[in-house]
């Protein structure tokens, strides 16, 4: 059985009484809560709970006495420590007041010191004026005799001491009669002068290799001459020089754009800084300073702006249209030239002899509006640039030149380029199930015109506004846009001709003889042939595609000129066929519908055109008695009677009934 003592140390964990009590019934024999080798034994327990307080007062009694006896000594100890922190306080007063009386005494020395200096210096000024007096006189003399002896004003190392001395002497010449000592007083101010102009060139030099210091030892010799306001605009100078150096020629040969770029920010910053500076009192003439300052730091890189401006602005551009190109792979081919081949393709595309095949572009128009964005954004930027670097009486032309470069590559190298293979891919007016692209290409030409023009007026203008330039820029623009303008025509109208050749293709095939004599004329349905429909719907085709690529009034000039051939090809087909009574009801009614499709141009005058055709068909199935009549009516009374009479020749009875006779 073990004792509280060792039942304490056993347990490693805060003391638990319900543990404590449970341990110590475990380890009695017969105590435990589920009997074991022994029976469970209360009395035993109870003899053992009993012992083992008996046991637990003796230990408290023993702790009780340890914990009295560590108090006590406690306390002693903190008595024997107050009176050695009162020994300590005492010996501290001690050794302040010693501190006190030896303050006082170097206080008394230090004032006796003082006043020794002051007997000592009072004695030592003069004497060193005196020095200083007589070493001046001695280069004085120099002065006086001509002829600059000393090693001082010799030395380059010595600048230093030879600025002091001439300073000091260039202040005491001011102090001499001109009549006596003129000479000498000319010979030390342009002494004085040639060491400023030395010390001001030995200032840039430092600046320029970096060495801070030498420049502070300069700048502080020169603090006592009058041009050291100089040094300070050497030294601004020099500081804005060195920062556009670093960043220009670095990228002046290496990248040309971030070269352009680098130019134009840091001009317009300078400009910037020099306008909040005219806000400042400068002087009367501060503008010209500034501008003059500005110009010394920028006018190497002014003077061959242009140059790189252009050059990089062709070789940018170029870059953009071949990057273009070579995406399509597509070998660009060369314009001009005097090839037979050359000849041909002109003659093709301003005539419609067949001259060989088309070119098949598979529907690429060769017109990006990607390329064009890039082009004039390239474009706006070099105006950008231009406006704000250019000499004002050079801008007007400096700016036209960058206007050439844009006319160049964007109207000639891309939209005129566009346009010749345009041209070149219409295919023949008799070619069949033709593609029709140039209508894409006029469509996309179009909107790019309008970015044209909305930069040249946005950016261009406001730089040529007031200079004969404007009359030369608007004559180039004017005579691209002719030139555009004639490929246009020439390509509309040559597509045009294709449409009507198409429709010309649909009615060869489709109509038939008998469409107009049918075999029964008892036993047909009234509605248009089945070639009347096919050409009708072609025509809706060509009418829409016409409406998405033109805009303005050239939707209308263009609807006009193709309806009129429109109208012109169905005049011309229906006096092929002779009519029976019942054909020319299906001639009525094929009529009607090229009349509906007439009404999708929304012009008037195509409508006309096709009510009078209207008209003229009537006198296929009008009555032999009633033809005068109806020639007179208000739609025909106006047109040649040979014309009426044409049509009346188309009827199968014309002959029988002799119809001529009411035309006599």
């Amino acid at each position: 059985i073990l004792t509280p003592g060792q039942l304490f140390i056993s347990c490693s964990e805060p003391f638990d009484a319900d543990e404590y009590i449970e341990r110590l019934a475990w380890r009695t024999p017969g105590g435990g809560s589920k009997g074991g080798a022994e029976a469970f034994d209360p009395k035993r327990l109870l003899e053992e709970f009993e012992n083992h307080i008996e046991e637990l007062k003796h230990l408290d009694e023993k702790i009780q006495r340890r914990v009295e006896k560590l108090e006590h000594q406690c306390h002693r100890e903190a008595k024997e420590f107050a009176h050695k922190v009162q020994d300590l306080q005492r010996s501290n007063q001690v050794a302040f007041q010693h501190f006190q009386e030896l303050d006082e005494h170097i206080s008394y020395v230090a004032t006796k010191v003082c006043h020794l200096g002051d007997q000592l210096e009072g004695v030592n000024t003069p004497r060193q004026r005196a020095v200083e007096a007589q070493r001046l006189m001695t280069y004085f003399n120099e002065f006086l005799d001509g002829e600059l002896r000393s090693d001082v004003f010799n030395n380059p190392e010595k600048i230093k001491e030879a600025a002091d001395i001439i300073q000091k002497l260039h202040l005491i010449a001011q102090e001499l009669p001109f009549d006596r000592f003129a000479d000498v007083k000319a010979k030390i101010a342009s002494k004085y002068h040639d060491l400023e102009r030395q010390l001001i060139q030995e200032f840039t030099a430092a600046q320029r290799r970096g060495e801070i210091g030498r420049m502070q030892e300069v700048a502080a010799v020169l603090l006592h001459f009058k041009g050291y306001a100089h040094c300070v605009d050497v030294y601004i100078k020099q500081c804005q020089e060195a920062h556009v150096k670093e960043k220009l020629d670095e990228t002046r040969r290496s990248d040309v754009e971030q070269y352009l770029k680098n130019l134009y920010d840091l001009y317009t910053r300078t400009t910037a800084l020099a306008s909040k500076l005219t806000e400042f009192n400068l002087g009367s003439d501060k503008h010209t300073f500034l501008s003059k300052l500005i110009k010394n730091i920028f006018s190497t890189y002014l003077e061959s702006y242009i140059e790189m401006e252009k050059d990089y602005l062709r070789t940018r551009s170029a870059m953009i249209l071949q990057r273009y190109y070579d995406s399509k792979n597509h070998q660009k081919r060369p314009q001009g030239g005097g090839s037979i081949q050359e000849l041909k393709e002109r003659i093709r595309q301003r005539t419609n002899l067949p001259l060989g095949p088309s070119i098949d572009t598979h529907g690429e128009t060769f017109l990006s509006q990607e390329v064009v964005v890039n082009l004039l954004q390239e474009t706006r930027h070099a105006f950008e640039r231009c406006n704000r670097l250019s000499d004002p009486s050079d801008l007007p032309k400096n700016a036209f030149s960058i206007f050439l470069l844009l006319v160049e590559h964007l109207c000639m190298d891309h939209i005129d380029y566009a346009l010749e293979i345009g041209l070149s891919a219409i295919p023949s007016a008799d070619a069949k199930n033709a593609n029709l692209y140039f209508l894409d290409v006029v469509q996309q030409a179009n909107t790019i015109f309008h970015l044209f023009d909305k930069q040249f007026n946005d950016h261009l203008m406001p730089l040529i506004s007031s200079s004969p330039k404007l009359t030369e820029c608007l004559h180039k623009k004017k005579e691209v846009i002719e030139q555009m303008e004639v490929k246009l025509d020439t390509g509309i109208d040559r597509t045009l001709n294709c449409m009507v050749g198409q429709m010309k293709h649909i009615l060869a095939t489709e109509q038939k003889k008998t469409d107009f004599r049918p075999e029964d004329e008892n036993n047909v349905m009234i509605q248009c042939t089945a070639a009347c429909s096919k050409v009708c719907v072609y025509v809706s085709r060509q009418v829409e595609r016409v409406r998405k690529s033109m805009d303005g009034k050239n939707v209308d000039t263009v609807l006009t000129e193709l309806g009129v051939r429109f109208h012109r090809l169905i005049h011309e087909h229906l006096q092929q066929y002779s009519y029976s009574s019942m054909g020319g009801m299906l001639a009525i009614c094929d009529v009607a519908e090229y009349r509906k499709s007439a009404k999708d141009f929304r012009v008037p005058l195509v409508l006309q055109l096709f009510d009078t055709l209207h008209a003229l068909c009537n006198l296929l199935v009008v009555a032999p008695d009633n033809l005068k009549q109806v020639c007179s009516g208000e739609q025909l009374t106006n047109l040649d009677r040979n014309l009426l009479h044409a049509f009346v020749q188309l009827r199968v009875d014309y002959r029988q009934a002799r119809l001529g006779r009411h035309f006599s």
